[in-house]
């Protein structure tokens, strides 16, 4: 029987609650906005289905090879306008569809909440298009993805790299017929700190689109912009938009994203996506700040799918260094560290005293000001050792 009693140890994929056969786990929502699955043990038969399919309880292996890298945009300009990156997304699986098959992926529900869900023609992957920087909410996908696998349909899922481990794990064997990817995650924040952000910023209008990747000031400056029926509700790129900020300091996200099972390449993926950055260092000559794909091919699957993409695909295989697994997409190989102030954020966004917008501002500059008196003080530190160190030299 599955038991959460370490939330660092749960990444909320549901192939627990999707696999169980009497149906006596339910994903249920704790006061972050979290989902965690809990057990009906008046029901459970202790067939130890939910635990044998748990990415943390059965974690794959590091592949001993890195990936074949690429560099790569759609020659479509206009699909890479509306896409996060260099829009290879929208290019696999306009394939898989043209083909006969089915793509999952993550969306908005018309109240704006992220789901995951699926379609089977071109035009509906614009719903699915273009990053979503909330925890989606799985339903019953896994089972979803099974039904269609059974019944010979091609599938492509893409989600997160513990959702893709979990569905992996899920169907508990290898389909010809189904291509997996994943992409390079930071992790994933509260969907209920979305909704309360949203629910403030909006007032009494209508919100009409929501972008996470907004590149109107280019790719590398991409940021969160929520328009409604007459006015910009929120614009801001990712150092200025206060719950872009929020994400991205790890101020709002979820416990096991500080404890993934899935990195390292860990998911099981086809195919690994992620926007190319640090692209400008290495090839300045052909980055038009417009974006730019990172594809790493972890399966020969995966390597099969992508070479077929060549007549609509500008790519250059680059050589793994370039990928920059340190730096520029550090999350690959380390899972982020909580945000010093996180627990006293969602203590106070629990009591729901104070605007969720305003508590985050608040903790940001919070840790921020102990920043630059941390900086401070090491600037001083380094200039009275120094002017002691001088002052010995000089035999004072």
């Amino acid at each position: 029987m599955i038991e959460i009693s370490d939330k660092r140890k749960c990444c909320g994929c549901t192939a627990c609650s999707q696999v169980c056969p009497n149906k006596c786990i339910t994903m249920q929502e704790d006061d972050e906005g979290f989902k965690y699955p809990h057990v009906d043990a008046s029901l459970c038969v202790n067939c130890g289905l939910c635990e044998k399919v748990c990415p943390y309880l059965n974690s794959y292996p590091i592949p001993e090879e890195k990936p074949a890298s690429f560099a790569c945009k759609t020659k479509d300009d206009e699909l890479r306008g509306k896409s996060s990156s260099g829009g290879l997304f929208s290019v696999l699986a306009t394939k898989v569809i043209l083909e006969g098959g089915v793509v999952f992926g993550a969306k908005f529900d018309p109240d704006w909440n992220v789901i995951h869900a699926y379609t089977d023609t071109v035009e509906g992957l614009a719903d699915f298009r273009g990053s979503k920087y909330v925890q989606s909410d799985m339903g019953d996908c896994f089972a979803q993805v099974k039904d269609f696998l059974k019944v010979g349909r091609k599938v492509m899922f893409t989600g997160t790299p513990c959702q893709v481990a979990g569905l992996n794990h899920f169907l508990q064997k290898k389909y010809d017929n189904l291509f997996t990817v994943d992409f390079v995650c930071h992790c994933v924040p509260s969907p209920k700190v979305w909704k309360k952000y949203l629910e403030e910023i909006k007032g009494n209008t209508t919100i009409t689109n929501v972008s996470f990747r907004d590149k109107s000031e280019g790719w590398a400056r991409y940021g969160l912009a929520v328009t409604g029926e007459t006015v910009v509700l929120a614009k801001g790129n990712h150092h200025e938009n206060i719950y872009m900020k929020a994400f991205l300091s790890n101020l709002t996200v979820r416990p096991g994203c500080t404890n993934c099972p899935a990195r390292f390449y860990k998911s099981g993926a086809d195919i690994t996506i992620a926007d190319c950055w640090g692209f400008n260092e290495y090839h300045p000559e052909l980055n038009d700040n417009k974006g730019m794909s990172l594809a790493l091919l972890l399966t020969e699957k995966g390597t099969k799918i992508y070479r077929e993409l060549d007549n609509q695909m500008d790519s250059l295989q680059i050589p793994y260094v370039e990928v920059q697994e340190e730096t520029n997409h550090n999350p690959i190989i380390r899972s982020p560290k909580y945000h010093p102030y996180r627990a006293q954020f969602f203590k106070e966004f629990i009591g729901g005293q104070e605007r969720t917008i305003a508590l985050m501002t608040k903790y940001l500059i919070k840790e921020e000001n102990n920043i630059k008196r941390k900086e401070f003080i090491k600037s001083l530190v380094r200039k009275v050792v120094g002017s002691k160190l001088i002052n010995k030299l000089k035999g004072r």
